[in-house]
C-alpha cells in the first residue's frame, strides 16, 4: 500500500512538472518571434472587447457593493473608538492594496478565464487548430497570443476601475448614509494613501495576476481533451487553479511590498 501511494504521488508529480513544461513552451512559442502587429491588431481589439469590455459590468457592480460593505463594516468598527473620520483611509487602503487587484483577478478568472478556456478547447475539439496548421498558420501566434495580450492589458485597467468604484461606494455609505463629514472622509484618505506608491503596487499586482490567470486559462484550453467532458473539466481547472494561484501570489507580493 505504501509503495502504491508513493508511486501514485510520483506519477502525479511528474505529470505536474510535465504540465508546467508544456505551458511554458506554449507561451514561449506564442510570444517569441517577429511580431506581426498589423495582422494581429484587429484580433487584439476583438479580444480586448471580449475579455475586457464584457467583464466591465461585473467588475463595477462588485466594486460598488464591496466598497459599500467596507464602508458599513468600517464605520461600525471605527465608531467604537470614535475614529469614524478615518473611514476614507481604511476603504482606500483596503481596496488599493488588497481587494482591488485580488477580487478583480478572481472575477476575471471566473468570467473571462473560463470563457477563454472553453473557446480554445472548442476550437481544438472541432479541429480548427489543426486546420490552421494545415494552412501554414501558427495557431499559437493567431489564437493564443492576441488573447494573452488582451488579458494582460485588460486586468490592470479593470482593477483601477474596481478601486475607483469601490471608493465611491464607501463614500456613499460613510458620507451620504452615515453622515460622516465629506471633508474628513476625503482628507483622511489623501493624507494616508501614498497614491503613487499604492497605485503602482496595485498595478504591479494586477499585471502579475493577469499573466498568471490568462496563462492558465489559455493552457488549459489548448491542452484540453477534445471532448465535451474534457472541455468542461478544463474550464473547471482554470477557475480553481487561477484562484489558488492568485491567492498564493497575493501573499508573496504583499510580503515583498509591505513586509519590511
Amino acid at each position: 500500500m505504501l509503495l502504491q501511494a508513493l508511486a501514485s504521488l510520483g506519477r502525479q508529480g511528474i505529470s505536474t512538472c510535465a504540465s508546467f513544461g508544456r505551458a511554458g513552451l506554449m507561451l514561449f512559442n506564442a510570444l517569441v518571434g517577429k511580431p506581426e502587429f498589423r495582422k494581429q491588431w484587429p484580433l487584439l481589439i476583438k479580444q480586448l472587447y471580449g475579455v475586457g469590455v464584457q467583464s466591465l459590468l461585473i467588475i463595477m457592480v462588485s466594486g460598488l457593493f464591496i466598497g459599500m460593505v467596507l464602508g458599513l463594516q468600517g464605520y461600525l468598527v471605527l465608531t467604537t473608538y470614535s475614529a469614524e473620520a478615518s473611514l476614507g483611509m481604511m476603504v482606500a487602503l483596503s481596496l488599493l492594496r488588497e481587494l482591488g487587484p485580488v477580487v478583480t483577478a478572481l472575477l476575471f478568472a471566473g468570467r473571462a478565464g473560463s470563457a477563454l478556456t472553453a473557446e480554445i478547447g472548442l476550437m481544438k475539439a472541432t479541429e480548427q487548430l489543426s486546420s490552421m496548421e494545415m494552412m501554414a498558420v501558427d495557431p499559437l501566434r493567431r489564437v493564443v497570443a492576441p488573447r494573452f495580450w488582451a488579458g494582460l492589458i485588460s486586468m490592470p485597467l479593470l482593477a483601477i476601475i474596481f478601486v475607483a468604484v469601490g471608493i465611491w461606494g464607501g463614500s456613499l455609505v460613510g458620507v451620504d448614509w452615515k453622515g460622516i463629514d465629506a471633508g474628513f472622509f476625503w482628507s483622511a484618505m489623501q493624507g494616508a494613501v501614498e497614491w503613487r506608491q499604492d497605485l503602482l503596487n496595485c498595478v504591479i499586482k494586477s499585471i502579475v495576476f493577469a499573466i498568471t490567470v490568462t496563462w492558465i486559462a489559455l493552457f488549459n484550453g489548448y491542452d484540453a481533451i477534445p471532448t465535451s467532458e474534457g472541455i468542461s473539466r478544463a474550464t473547471t481547472r482554470t477557475v480553481v487553479h487561477s484562484s489558488l494561484a492568485v491567492l498564493g501570489l497575493d501573499f508573496v507580493l504583499t510580503a515583498l511590498m509591505f513586509g519590511n
